[in-house]
């Protein structure tokens, strides 16, 4: 049976013409180098080289035989080095599914010390809400996923919680006064609300917040995503939940201010997700670490 060795011994043999030459490329000797071609030949029945006092030629069939065999050899080359560099992660691609909250919450600084670390590995990010994410995933189309609660997923995929966080409700300048005293969440039954779109585990994590306490949740304005949530709030346009952290900055600066209620707001997860039934390559085991640090 013709072995890969045999090959890789006739590649290097026809390169240099030589027996001995090749033996001395390989690591090897020259009686095992010529008879693993003594073996060739007679596995292929036919003669491969015309050996000679000034060192072996080609016959035409080594010649035929040449044309194929550099092609795969130089081609399992080009194959070793990209493994290579994968492993020292010189290259690679990784695809993230994020929601834009995971997004500013945790991949954002941890993207920032995973580029600095590997800066030859290329990121593609793919902003989708919370179920379009975890679509992409179960598709084959993210290798990770970093997402919010709540969320609903098959037994296939894997959820490691990395950053647990609040919402609060805000107000525009408008609504200072109801930012003054502690309120019941029944007291803004007639406010106008924002919120992300039905689709959203958001807006299904605050339908049934409400339900909980007895009480509808119709928002009057959706966004599309929550950093739209923000700017819609300091525009007087409604009152809405967002992440307590992304709004500091904003109420530091009296551009919104936060209205305190008296019902405990759900806690929240920014979360990954992977496929257990999909191996992950080596850049993307390494993100994955780095996010699970």
């Amino acid at each position: 049976m013709i072995t890969y060795d045999y090959y890789r011994i006739f590649y290097f043999v026809a390169q240099y013409h030589s027996f001995t030459k090749a033996a001395e490329v390989l690591g090897n000797n020259q009686p095992n180098i010529t008879r693993c071609m003594n073996n060739l030949e007679h596995e292929l029945n036919c003669k491969l080289f015309v050996r000679s006092n000034r060192g072996v030629t080609l016959t035409p069939e080594g010649t035929r035989l040449y044309e194929h065999a550099a092609i795969a050899y130089e081609q399992l080359l080009v194959g070793e080095e990209e493994l290579k560099k994968d492993r020292e992660l010189e290259s690679g691609l990784i695809t993230i599914g994020a929601s834009e909250t995971a997004l500013r919450l945790v991949l954002l600084d941890k993207l920032e010390v995973f580029r600095e670390r590997y800066p030859h590995v290329r990121l593609r990010i793919l902003n989708y809400s919370t179920p379009q994410a975890i679509t992409a995933l179960e598709n084959g189309l993210a290798d990770l996923a970093i997402v919010t609660t709540p969320l609903t997923l098959k037994n296939s995929l894997q959820k490691v919680p990395l950053y647990s966080f609040h919402e609060i409700l805000l107000g525009g300048k408008k609504f200072a006064s109801a930012a003054a005293d502690k309120r019941h969440l029944a007291d803004f039954g007639d406010a106008p609300f924002i919120s992300l779109g039905n689709d959203t585990g958001t807006r299904q994590l605050y339908i049934q917040y409400f339900l909980n306490y007895g009480l509808p949740f119709q928002p009057d304005m959706e966004a599309a995503t929550t950093d739209q949530i923000l700017p819609m709030i300091a525009h007087n346009l409604g009152i809405g939940f967002y992440p307590e952290k992304l709004a500091q900055e904003s109420i530091a600066k009296g551009e919104v201010c936060q209205i305190s209620i008296t019902e405990p707001l759900p806690d929240r997860c920014v979360c990954l997700l992977c496929d257990k039934n999909r191996p992950l390559s080596i850049a993307a085991k390494k993100l994955k670490e780095e996010l699970m640090r």
